[in-house]
C-alpha cells in the first residue's frame, strides 16, 4: 500500500480508488508515549459491559468491586495485566474488541431493531463477532457504502465527535449535470435550515458523466449530502460511502463483511 495520497485526488475523485492515508498515522505512531499497559478501574468495568464508567464509578465507591481479593474504593485506581478483577464476587474478563467493516447495501436501517419489522444492518454482519457490536454513526436507507461496527465504545465517541472532524468521502449521482455554479456555491458553503455548511472538497468522477461528483465532508449532520443537493434543486438517486475515516471499500463485495487489519485498528485509535 502507498503511503501518500493518490495526486489525482486533488483534481478528479476515482471511484473505487481510495486509499487510507496512514502518512499522519506513522508520524504520530513514532512520537506516541510507550504505555506500561494498566488501565483505570472504571474503564476496565465499562470494557467488560458491567456499566458505564460513571456508573463503575459508584460501584467502586460503594466496594462492589476488587482487585486481588482487596476491595477497592479508590477514584482512579489502575489495573495491571494480570490482576484479577471481581464484580459482586465475580471474576471481570473485559470483551476482546473487534472491529467489522461493511459495504451497506440500500434497503438496510442503520440501527440495531426496528419497531416497523424493516431490515437492519445487523441481519448483515451477525455472524461477525462472537459479542454484540453497533454501527458507528448512521447511513440512511437508501445510502450504500463503508460502515463500520465495533464494541469499542471510546473509539465510537472519538469517530463520531464533531471536534475530531473525521473524513468522509461519497460518490453521489444526480437527477441531472450538476451546474459549474452549483459547484462553486457549495464549494463556498451553503446556508441550510439548521445552518451553514461547507465541504471539505467536491469535484466530478473522473471519466463519469458530470451527473456524478465526489463530495468529501467530514460534518456528521443528518442527510447532509442528500441536504446540500436538494438545496440548489437536485434529486439525489444514488448515494455511496467510499471512504470512513481513512477506511474504503475496496475489494469488499456489496452486502459483505471484513474485520479490520491491526494497521487499520492502529490507525483509526490514532487518529
Amino acid at each position: 500500500m502507498k503511503q501518500h495520497r493518490n495526486k489525482s485526488q486533488k483534481k478528479n475523485f476515482k471511484s473505487k480508488n481510495y486509499k487510507p492515508y496512514y502518512k499522519k498515522f506513522r508520524a504520530k505512531q513514532s512520537n506516541a508515549p510507550k504505555t506500561d499497559g494498566t488501565m483505570r478501574l472504571n474503564k476496565y468495568l465499562a470494557h467488560a459491559g458491567i456499566a458505564s464508567r460513571r456508573e463503575a464509578d459508584e460501584l467502586i465507591k460503594i466496594g462492589a468491586v476488587s482487585v486481588n481479593g482487596k476491595v477497592i474504593t479508590e477514584m482512579g485506581y489502575k489495573v495491571k495485566p494480570g490482576d484479577k478483577v471481581q464484580f459482586n464476587g465475580e471474576t471481570v474478563k473485559p470483551e476482546k474488541k473487534v472491529y467489522v467493516l461493511l459495504n451497506k447495501p440500500k434497503n438496510f436501517i442503520t440501527t440495531t431493531e426496528d419497531e416497523k419489522g424493516r431490515k437492519t444492518v445487523m441481519e448483515l454482519v451477525e455472524k461477525s463477532a462472537p459479542v454484540r457490536i453497533y454501527p458507528v454513526g448512521r447511513l440512511d436507507r437508501n445510502t450504500t457504502g463503508v460502515l463500520l461496527f465495533t464494541n469499542d465504545g471510546d473509539l465510537a465517541k472519538k469517530l463520531t465527535h464533531p471536534k475530531h472532524k473525521i473524513e468522509k468521502i461519497y460518490h453521489v449521482k444526480l437527477d441531472r449535470n450538476l451546474k459549474p455554479s452549483d459547484m462553486e456555491k457549495i464549494k463556498d458553503g451553503l446556508k441550510l435550515d439548521d445552518g451553514f455548511i461547507q465541504v471539505d472538497d467536491i469535484s466530478f468522477i473522473k471519466g463519469a458523466p458530470h451527473n456524478e461528483v465526489g463530495i468529501k465532508i467530514h460534518s456528521g449532520r443528518n442527510r447532509i449530502v442528500r441536504r446540500i443537493f436538494e438545496h440548489l434543486g437536485y434529486d439525489v438517486i444514488k448515494l455511496d460511502r467510499v471512504l470512513f475515516a481513512g477506511l474504503t471499500k475496496k475489494n469488499l463485495k456489496r452486502g459483505h463483511w471484513r474485520h479490520l487489519t491491526k494497521r487499520e485498528v492502529d490507525f483509526l485509535k490514532m487518529l
